[in-house]
């Protein structure tokens, strides 16, 4: 075997070319007088019968200085087999050898199998044991060397090898060695594929696929595994990466690179197909057409144990149907490998491999390897190098393209690079995303330049809710977008890779480059400043969000704008969406914009979001809007008309300080949330609110720090209410007793109100989650819980509450019981259902003791008692398996239970 040629991969394109031929199969490295004449030669033994050329290190002569022959033997050896023993790391000779492998590892892709021969693989992972004793002496004698030996060893200790140790009595050695051959001629007898260098954070990546994969599995079932992620991510370097380390145990490999290109020329089908078979039994198959290549297909898999890839797949059915197939087309043990950019197409499959981005130190590393030929970047440019970092955010393509386009120049010639990638991205990085928004239909590419100009990160039902009334059929195209690696949805807000934004934003501009006047979207201060200042065009503008607090000086320029910009709203007939707002709470606060007289918004805006807006037009009507947001306005109340305006939904005129009066609310029927949060002034919500059953929508309801002194008993046909909010509402004495029909209310929150009780009709709030009555200073009383089931958190510190209600005991979802400071409690409930109880505060209280059913808690993590001065006698501790934290400083106790010792978790 040792006549094979093969193609090694190099560190450049010109030299791609290179044909290196093997002088061997295999290098033996071993520790002679551990192995020679025993395992190592029963093991050379058996390669040599199976026709592997193996280079065994003992045929050399041995002195101070590693030989160039031994080097040599090294490098032109396909595979490297090394066999750790007892003493293996006490010969500097061993580790030279092991290093030099790595090496070769590294730079030419080298095979490398370790068989850990009596010894644990994590002592050569970490130098413990025996490893740990030879390298006391190696810190002595070799400081220049140790580390080099230290990561070799590490490196190796982390590939997958054979753990010999026959005392377990589980095979005999002669198993293991017929083992390890058969594994090194299948391994050196399949085509491997070139993966590239400068491979980081690859080990973690493998280890979690092949556990999705689940090699080693007995049942001898076909998976098929997904990978999934953004263009440039490193799907198809993983795919090739995996293939490459587990195509030895299948009977037949074959790995379609770039489908969906292929797949696109006429006859692309056809020519996969043709590949398929011929990777799959050598031969040039002859088919007529595409469904016949489907049924070989089908016919020549189902009797294989076959590793198949398809990289790059995109929807076509055809495609799926006529070359990906089912389950049922292949062999028992089969696995295959999907790549793609579009979730939607691994629904049949068993498992997904979602490939996130690399994190700071993986992409540093990745980085300054392109750049510097170097792990870490040289020290002047380490702030530089950062930034790039920062900019790249884990993406393995951006980091190489900027790396190798960085490499070699000064540090003015990268400050300068930088500030050209913020208004003009790199093509390279650009053309990949831009695949994936090719393939979106017109209605699915404007919700997507909506997100990159206006949305990323809002609510992804705000959102929904907004460009559905824009005719946009938001839910599904969000979810294809996501499904696309174009945006992610995490805690229900939606986020979009910088990068992919970069390329959204490159797309208008693009649409006319030096006019901003004629973009559709417009989101940059500069750009919308000479936009308007132009007064020309604008009639194709479809959204502006301006942030206005990047300077006084940008300020001051839009401030001039808006002021004569009557005639440029009034071109703006496809405006939908407008956002004027400041990131700086106290610009926000401080400065207000007053609109010239005559001003009108367009009549198509659907979300109208202006901060510090001094008033609203007097003819103003939101007759379309389905959103408005008058944020730290100085608005005294809204608009006067008495129409109906059923499209409006989310209304916020949070910390308008002047606001003391709103529409009745009847006149929004489908209105579902409402902030009045901090407008001081606004004190008379009863006269404000309307007809209230006309109000089947409205989810939430925050009136924090307003004047409000009561609530009316009308609020309870607020049947849909999910969050109320009348924390600090410090004029707020009392709550109605109309709580048992809001089934829906989830969260009701009343900190630092001067409520005396709660009514009775809150222990019925079936689906309430979180009740806060914090620092109501005056509240002594807390009522019968009936039916609260889905309560989880009760906060009730720094309360006057003398005792608790018995039926707390019986809270089965409560998690979080916050009762610090509450002074005037003497005894606590006993605890008869309280399963899922986790933290338990009962700091500064006057409790003495705790019920017995305390102990049965086996749930709870964390109790609280320091500073209860009156406390004296823990109960004993049955069931509290899973109690981490105890805190009892500042009691009166004396002793504490002897079961205390078998709390395994404390």
């Amino acid at each position: 075997m040792a006549s094979t040629s093969a193609q090694l991969p190099s560190d450049s394109s010109s030299s791609s070319n290179v044909i290196r031929r093997w002088s061997h199969d295999v290098f033996l490295s071993f520790r002679g007088e551990d192995t020679r004449y025993n395992f190592t030669d029963h093991l050379y033994t058996h390669l040599l019968r199976s026709g592997i050329t193996t280079f065994r290190d003992d045929r050399l002569t041995r002195g101070e200085e590693i030989q160039h022959e031994l080097l040599k033997a090294i490098e032109n050896s396909r595979c490297s087999v090394v066999v750790f023993s007892k003493n293996y790391a006490e010969s500097r000779w061993c580790l030279e050898e092991l290093a030099k492998i790595m090496e070769c590892r590294q730079e030419f892709e080298q095979i490398v199998l370790p068989v850990f021969y009596h010894v644990n693989p994590s002592d050569v992972r970490t130098q413990t044991g025996s490893f740990g004793k030879a390298f006391t002496n190696h810190e002595i004698n070799w400081k220049n060397k140790v580390q080099i030996w230290r990561d070799a060893l590490t490196e190796a200790g982390n590939i997958s090898g054979w753990h010999v140790n026959v005392n377990e009595g589980t095979r005999y050695e002669s198993e293991y060695m017929r083992a390890i051959a058969t594994d090194i001629f299948k391994r050196l007898n399949y085509k491997c594929l070139f993966v590239g260098k400068n491979l980081v954070g690859m080990d973690s990546y493998l280890r979690e696929l092949i556990s999705k994969l689940k090699i080693q599995s007995t049942d001898h079932d076909v998976r098929i595994v997904g990978i999934w992620g953004v263009g440039g991510i490193g799907k198809t370097t993983i795919a090739k990466a995996i293939y490459n380390q587990i195509g030895h145990e299948f009977d037949c490999v074959s790995f379609l690179e770039n489908v969906k290109e292929i797949h696109k020329v006429k006859g692309g089908l056809h020519d996969l197909q043709k590949q398929l078979l011929h990777d799959i039994t050598g031969e040039n198959l002859y088919i007529s057409n595409i469904s016949q290549g489907a049924q070989v297909i089908k016919n020549t898999l189902q009797s294989r144990k076959a590793l198949i890839v398809f990289d790059d797949i995109d929807g076509d059915l055809e495609l799926l149907e006529c070359l990906v197939g089912e389950h049922h087309w292949f062999g028992r043990g089969s696995r295959v490998l999907i790549t793609t950019r579009d979730r939607n197409l691994l629904h049949n499959v068993n498992d997904v491999f979602e490939i996130e981005g690399l994190n700071h130190k993986d992409a540093l590393k990745l980085f300054s390897l392109y750049t510097f030929q170097q792990s870490l970047p040289e020290e002047d440019y380490k702030i530089l190098s950062n930034d790039v970092i920062h900019y790249c955010q884990g993406l393995p393509l951006a980091l190489k393209v900027l790396g190798s386009l960085l490499r070699g120049k000064r540090t003015s010639e990268w400050e300068s690079e930088l500030h050209k990638l913020k208004n003009i991205p790199n093509a390279k990085i650009q053309d990949v995303f831009k695949i994936s928004y090719d393939e979106l239909d017109r209605t699915q590419q404007a919700i997507f330049l909506d997100i990159a100009c206006f949305f990323k990160g809002e609510d992804r039902d705000f959102v929904s809710k907004i460009l559905d009334c824009c005719k946009m059929f938001a839910e599904s195209g969000i979810g294809i977008l996501e499904a696309k690696c174009l945006i992610t949805v995490s805690n229900n807000k939606i986020y979009m890779h910088d990068l992919i934004q970069e390329m959204g934003w490159e797309i208008i501009r693009q649409q006319h480059p030096k006019d901003p006047n004629k973009w559709s979207r417009l989101w940059n201060p500069d750009d919308i400043y000479r936009a308007f200042i132009s007064e020309k065009g604008m009639k194709n503008v479809e959204t502006i969000s301006l942030e206005l607090s990047r300077s006084k000086e940008v300020f001051a320029n839009m401030k001039k704008v808006f002021a004569k910009m009557r005639k440029v709203f009034a071109k703006m007939k496809k405006l939908r969406l407008l956002r004027v707002y400041y990131s700086d709470d106290t610009m926000r606060k401080k400065y207000k914009i007053s609109l010239p007289e005559g001003f009108e918004f367009p009549r198509e805006l659907r979300y109208l979001h202006w901060e510090g807006l001094e008033a609203l037009p007097l003819n103003f009507d939101p007759e379309n809007l389905v959103a408005i947001n008058l944020k730290c306005s100085n608005i005294k109340k809204l608009w006067k008309m008495k129409k109906h305006h059923e499209k409006l939904k989310f209304v916020d005129v949070s910390d308008s300080q002047q606001l003391i009066k709103m529409p009745k609310l009847s006149s929004m029927p489908n209105l579902e949330s409402l902030n009045i949060e901090g407008c001081m002034s606004f004190c008379k919500l009863h006269s404000s609110i309307g007809e209230f059953p006309d109000m089947k929508f409205l989810k939430e309801l925050l009136l924090e720090k307003t004047g409000i002194k009561e609530l009316p008993s009308s609020i309870q046909y607020f049947t849909s209410l999910e969050v109320l909010n009348v924390s600090l509402c410090s004029k707020l004495q009392k709550l109605p007793d109309c709580f048992a029909k809001m089934r829906r209310l989830r969260r009701l929150y009343m900190r630092g109100t001067r409520v005396k009780e709660l009514p009775s009709s809150i222990g019925y709030l079936e689906s309430l989650e979180s009740l806060n009555p914090w620092d109501c200073s005056r509240l002594e009383k807390f009522p019968e819980m009936v039916k609260m089931k889905c309560l989880r958190e009760l906060h009730l510190s720094r309360t006057a509450i003398k005792e608790l209600p018995s039926s707390i005991g019986y809270l089965e979802s409560l998690e979080f019981l916050y009762l610090l400071s509450c002074s005037h409690l003497e005894k606590f409930p006993e605890m008869v259902k309280m399963k899922c109880l986790k933290e338990l505060y009962l700091n500064g209280t006057a409790i003495k003791e705790l019920p017995s059913s305390i102990g049965y808690l086996e749930s709870l993590e964390s109790l609280h008692l320091s500073r209860c001065s009156h406390f004296e006698k823990f109960p004993e501790m049955v069931k509290m398996k899973c109690l981490k934290g105890l805190y009892l400083d500042g009691t009166a106790i004396k002793e504490l239970p002897s079961s205390i010792g078998y709390l395994e978790s404390l």
